[in-house]
């Protein structure tokens, strides 16, 4: 026993932890709540804790939550004294004895790159169809699991960014886009598949032997949208407005239409028998940033009711909007909050991220005024809505809040075990599916339901 305690003791001082956290004021709290877990657990093993790090708050580079640009900084700080870099999202639940004993299996002299494997069933496009030939050969690691990687590893990786500098396009898919870096086209190790990397719930019989599991319940949020203080969030008062740029109605019509309590359709014509609003921009083939501004500016005016929340989806978008408002129960719409599926464009050279709009892009009041205050404009009417709102909010110092709910692709574009632990609150584009069975299938339910047949019964709600 005393043996095993002192190589304990040495383990833990070697690992540095940290967590994907973000700058948003429920995203904080969630990450310090973990921070806090991670010690309290390391204090009952060794006199000195580990480091743990918040992901959003190592420097002022928007770019690191793309963790390829951080990994120099890393390399600097911790290529000498540690043997792990573990990185773990907000609601990644840590056995701390259990995951020093799986880390000390391997070799820590040796490039290592730990995690649970995801593969794509079919190739895809969030992927840029890559492996078309054979697209479950390529592991990349769920991020909600914990992923590690050995110093070696670290230090060769930041030699390689410091060398050759980043691509500097679009991120759209992160855990994939890692894992392609470290691949290197084979030069580099692939993802070694660690089995107590887990994304079962903490509670279940199967995470016995788990280093790594998951809340089984999403955070108890206060309902921000009701004006009684009550936590039931069954009898939220209307505080979203709905905004679609133009229709393909009656899909619309026959999914999540009745569950918006506000909602307005735009097009370059009215409209009366949908009814669709002209908003004095014509329609566009390409982006819809002409539009979007129009409908900012229409969210703040007398011409629709007062509400805290602006929600813009595409017309092709499928969206749970109880869901949404379970979410937004979350969020403090007194703050600037942008949120949705999180994309980045040149963030290895001072680019910018953005809501991806097929997901839906969820505004707060606070947003709208301070981007439309800014004199933040389109450089045209057809240019790209989401990626202009992007460069606003980042001229503003607006951070861009992340959900994995939000999915900017159809179920069958993302991994089958990626979405077993989620319960999603949108999907987007109607190539090749019936888009009424998919919102039947993954986004319909009531609040008290079980999530639906794509997802596991024990589910975790990530909300």
């Amino acid at each position: 026993p005393v043996m095993e305690i002192s190589r304990s003791y040495l383990n833990l001082r070697e690992i540095v932890f940290i967590i994907q956290s973000q700058n948003n004021s429920f995203h904080v709290r969630q990450a310090d709540k973990r921070r806090a877990d991670l010690l309290k657990q390391a204090q009952g093993l060794t006199k000195k804790p580990p480091v743990v790090l918040l992901l959003h708050s190592l420097s002022h580079n928007e770019g690191d939550w793309s963790i390829l640009p951080l990994l120099p900084y890393l390399s600097y700080s911790f290529g000498k004294n540690s043997s792990w870099i573990v990185f773990l999202e907000e609601e990644t639940n840590v056995k701390m004895n259990t995951l020093i004993q799986v880390l000390a299996k391997f070799d820590k002299n040796k490039d290592w790159f730990l995690g649970k494997p995801l593969h794509d069933e079919e190739s895809t496009i969030i992927h840029h169809y890559a492996f078309a030939e054979n697209p479950s050969i390529f592991k990349y690691p769920d991020f909600a699991a914990a992923w590690a990687l050995s110093i070696p590893l670290v230090v060769r990786l930041a030699n390689k960014v410091r060398d050759e500098p980043l691509k500097s396009d679009f991120t759209i898919d992160l855990k994939h886009e890692v894992a392609l870096y470290i691949w290197d086209s084979g030069k580099g190790p692939d993802l070694t598949a660690v089995p107590e990397l887990c994304t079962e719930p903490e509670n279940s019989p199967q995470a016995l032997y788990c280093a790594t599991t998951l809340s089984s319940e999403p955070p108890l949020c206060v309902s921000i949208c009701s004006h009684s203080e009550s936590v039931f969030l069954l009898d939220v008062k209307p505080c979203i407005g709905f905004f679609l740029p133009f229709a393909l109605v009656p899909v619309i019509k026959k999914t999540w239409e009745k569950d918006a309590l506000f909602l307005e359709y735009y097009s370059d014509h009215a409209d009366p028998t949908i009814p669709t609003i002209n908003l004095g921009v014509p329609n566009t083939e390409r982006g819809h940033c002409g539009k979007t501004f129009a409908i900012l500016q229409r969210f703040l005016s007398s011409a629709v009711p007062n509400t805290k929340w602006l929600l813009i989806v595409d017309d092709d978008t499928l969206i749970s909007i109880p869901r949404l408002q379970v979410l937004l129960s979350c969020y403090d719409p007194s703050e600037p909050v942008c949120l949705g599926e999180r994309y980045g464009y040149g963030l290895s050279q001072g680019g910018y991220s953005y809501i991806t709009g097929g997901g839906g892009m969820v505004f707060s009041r606070e947003a709208v005024v301070r981007l439309l205050n800014s004199g933040c404009k389109c450089y045209s009417n057809d240019a790209p809505d989401d990626m202009v709102l992007g460069m606003c909010l980042n001229a503003l110092g607006l951070p861009v809040t992340h959900s994995p709910l939000f999915h900017q692709a159809r179920p069958e574009d993302y991994a089958r075990d990626f979405l077993a632990h989620q319960v999603p609150i949108s999907f987007h584009k109607h190539w090749n599916i019936d888009p009424i069975a998919v919102f039947n299938k993954w986004l319909k339910d009531d609040l008290r339901a079980n999530p639906s047949d794509g997802l596991n019964k024990s589910t975790k709600t990530e909300l």
